[in-house]
């Protein structure tokens, strides 16, 4: 349990969290009832272990091969600190009017769309840019192409659809 939270908790690479077929290499075959015994040990702390799929439907695959591919990562289950990100506001402004963009198309939409949308209230080369940094990030998913954005993987994570929604519409 102690080298699945060392592993968890310590970034190795740029993106957070530690690959199921990383934990099984380390871990063993039974990793994923260690991840379960931390699970419990963290939900004293408020904290939980999330298995997320990076593929766009987060459905593919079934059983231990899915477990293998997915990502896992530590979250917080009631984020209480409002300033733990670095980021600034204006790009989380930016994100968060993206995300609740996508979600009133139904979780699927242009790229350009989002684009235009945004540059209403935002400076062009800003956009562009964190667009861009949030799809590396996983935090927008954007289709071979290029042209269709969708709710990444790190969002579906990490944010919390409903109260988004609720925050932009009561705001």
């Amino acid at each position: 349990m102690k080298k699945a939270a060392q592993l968890l908790f310590f970034r190795g690479h740029r993106i957070p969290g530690v690959k199921g077929w990383e934990l099984k290499r380390a871990l063993g075959d039974d990793y994923i009832k260690i991840i379960e015994v931390l699970n419990s040990t963290l939900d004293k702390l408020g904290m939980e272990v999330k298995q997320i799929s990076e593929d766009e439907a987060g459905r593919e695959g079934a059983g231990e091969e899915k477990a293998e591919r997915d990502r896992f990562m530590i979250l917080l289950k009631n984020p209480v600190i409002e300033k733990a990100s670095a980021e600034r506001i204006d790009n989380v402004a930016i994100l968060s009017a993206a995300l609740a963009y996508i979600i009133s198309k139904h979780g699927k939409t242009s790229r350009k769309a989002v684009e235009d949308f945004l540059i209403e209230k935002f400076h062009k080369h800003r956009i562009y840019s964190s667009i861009d940094r949030y799809i590396r990030q996983g935090y927008l998913g954007e289709d071979d192409k290029g042209k269709v954005l969708y709710i990444g993987w790190r969002a579906r994570a990490e944010v919390d659809r409903k109260t988004l929604l609720d925050l932009i519409i009561a705001s």
